[in-house]
């Protein structure tokens, strides 16, 4: 029997069972749990695949996770960690975070770092009707190939004195009180500076959260269950230099990353704090949805101005050590070159954008000197820093390609990339 049989038997199985609980359900709808209970235990037929030896598991395994390398494929494998707890531990233990295997596998995979050795290209598409923006995995490397895997959405809000951006696994459904909320993007009111706010805390979160403020009153306690995630962490700020009618030239964007230290991008770094899970519960329900809880890390809404939000603020005390050690990693915008036949600003996307647009940009690591200055500077010679990190363009009237590595997630560069969508009455 080949692979392939075997993964279809394991997933009509496990349909069996989702099917045979619902159909229990419906048919002792109006009845208390108690006189459930006095009817009889539910007999719910097991998956004969669920009992099998754990070094042929294991081996199955492996070969599944090597054959199914790309979506939509992929979706086997997450069909067997849904079977049973010993399939989920094995397959926790075989797939690799796509810092080693370059693969987004589980929805955690969207809040780990990407490949240190390539990059993971994605596309974004936007709904200006709407205003909604849809983040995809692509599945080949054409750039105006619409088909991919659905990775995130954002929901633009404009508000009096700022605008936010809501971020959520859920296509369909923006709202924090939700379970596939993961976090937000708020900007100021001229677009020039922007802060990333994530519900899992990072692992410098005392450091972040020192100030502490009153609770959000946004929501009511009995409104909201407690098992909704509503911790907001300052993970990042995005800040847009002052330029009038576009006078002193391109966009000049600096980020700085504050649950990133500085020395990730040094040879041998580490981003320390790496969520192995995205939501405690996500797969005791299922892992194909994203309902789940976070009950553990649910904390007050402490949400920072945007006047005062600096590193320097925000951390707590400490030796002088600990704080070279912990100085965020400051990304900035690569400076473009001028093209005399062309006339215009260029850069190098290697063939992944298309279209000119003033939101096109290349991240890289800005050195420790440069560090709090907002101006980009031409690097004079090749290094660690030149290496981009995130880029983003445009290839079509509503599409636009996102490409990012290590040490970055998919969470983090999609965030980054909505502050290019904003207006900006500043800056251009």
């Amino acid at each position: 029997m080949s692979f392939r049989s075997m993964v279809r038997d394991v997933r009509e199985s496990f349909g069996y069972i989702s099917r045979r609980n619902f159909e229990v359900r419906i048919h002792h709808r109006g009845k208390s749990l108690g006189s459930d209970l006095q009817d009889g235990p539910m007999v719910i037929q097991q998956s004969r695949w669920a009992s099998l030896p754990p070094e042929l598991l294991r081996d199955v395994m492996k070969r599944l996770e090597e054959d199914e390398s790309s979506w939509p494929s992929r979706k086997d494998v997450v069909s067997c960690a849904s079977v049973c707890t010993t399939w989920r531990d094995m397959c926790k233990d075989i797939v690799t975070s796509p810092e080693i295997c370059a693969k987004l596998t589980f929805p955690v995979s969207l809040k780990q770092p990407g490949p240190r050795d390539g990059v993971i290209q994605c596309f974004i598409k936007r709904d200006k009707s709407k205003l909604t923006y849809r983040l995809y995995l692509c599945l080949s490397s054409a750039v105006l190939d619409e088909n991919g895997k659905f990775l995130l959405a954002a929901k633009r809000s404009r508000r009096t004195t700022h605008t936010d951006y809501a971020i959520s696994m859920d296509s369909k459904n923006f709202s924090r009180s939700s379970t596939g909320y993961i976090g937000k993007l708020r900007s100021n009111f001229l677009g020039t500076k922007f802060i990333i706010y994530d519900t899992l805390p990072p692992f410098n979160a005392g450091r972040l959260c020192s100030q502490e403020r009153p609770p959000s009153r946004r929501f009511s306690s009995r409104k909201v269950s407690p098992k909704v995630p509503v911790g907001s962490y300052p993970i990042g700020q995005v800040n847009y230099e002052l330029n009038v009618l576009g006078t002193r030239g391109p966009r000049r964007m600096l980020c700085t990353m504050h649950s990133i230290p500085e020395s990730a991008v040094e040879a041998g770094g580490v981003v320390p704090g790496q969520p192995k899970e995205l939501l405690p519960r996500l797969f005791d329900e299922s892992l194909g949805s994203t309902a789940s809880s976070l009950s553990k890390y649910s904390i007050a809404d402490s949400s920072m101005d945007l006047s005062s939000c600096r590193y320097s603020e925000c951390g707590g005390g400490g030796d002088d050590a600990d704080k070279e050690r912990e100085r965020p990693l400051v990304l900035r915008n690569k400076a473009p070159r001028w093209h005399e036949q062309l006339q215009c600003w260029c850069l190098n996307f290697r063939g992944r954008v298309t279209v000119a647009s003033v939101k096109n940009f290349q991240l890289i690591a800005s050195p420790a000197s440069a560090g709090a200055s907002a101006q980009p500077q031409a690097a004079s010679g090749p290094s660690s820093h030149d290496t981009v990190i995130l880029q983003f363009g445009k290839v079509a009237r509503d599409m636009f390609t996102m490409d990012y590595r290590y040490p970055l997630s998919a969470f983090q560069a999609f965030a980054i990339c909505l502050t290019s969508f904003d207006t900006k009455l500043a800056c251009e």
